[in-house]
């Protein structure tokens, strides 16, 4: 079943403005981004780096409604074995800890500004069956989406991940 992009309700604009708003973003949006940096940016000015600062990616938007996103570290070990199904849990752990991935539909909020997905599948089982929160800016072809705060032991991080168009 296709969906499309939805669009939060906005009662003080008229529905015409927020259809034409929402099919630009849309527009701007729809395709495919490769990652250019992912970092987090802790409360206290620090800046981290969890997949390292050469991190790769890629995320897609359909017109439909759906989005995927993919991280990785660069040069994560190989698996000495060569067979996916007989890794050592030393090498599970570090390919595991080394990308990220996501997809499911979304919601576009133009209001706030925001991205929404309803993960359907994750490389983290956690997120499945949850919703992932972006705030999102679109510069041209160059796309940054922002976590919420997210409570990492005494202070608060932020990942700000920056997009360039495919």
């Amino acid at each position: 079943m296709c969906r499309q992009f939805t669009i939060a309700s906005a009662p003080w604009r008229e529905d015409a403005a927020m259809e034409d708003e929402h099919a630009r973003t849309i527009r701007q949006l729809t395709g495919v981004w490769r990652l250019l940096s992912s970092e987090f940016r802790t409360s206290n000015g620090d800046v981290l780096y969890p997949l390292g600062e050469d991190a790769v990616g890629q995320a897609i938007f359909t017109e439909s409604g759906y989005m995927s996103g993919q991280l990785m570290r660069q040069n994560r070990p190989l698996f000495a074995s060569g067979d996916q199904a007989s890794g050592t849990d030393a090498e599970f752990r570090a390919a595991m800890q080394g990308y990220i991935a996501y997809y499911g539909p979304c919601e576009v909020d133009v209001d706030s500004k925001t991205i929404t997905t309803a993960v359907e599948g994750s490389l983290f089982p956690g997120w499945v069956g949850g919703k992932q929160l972006r705030y999102y800016e679109l510069y041209d072809d160059q796309l940054v989406l922002r976590t919420p705060p997210i409570r990492y032991g005494d202070i608060e991080i932020t990942g700000v991940l920056t997009w360039e168009r495919r």
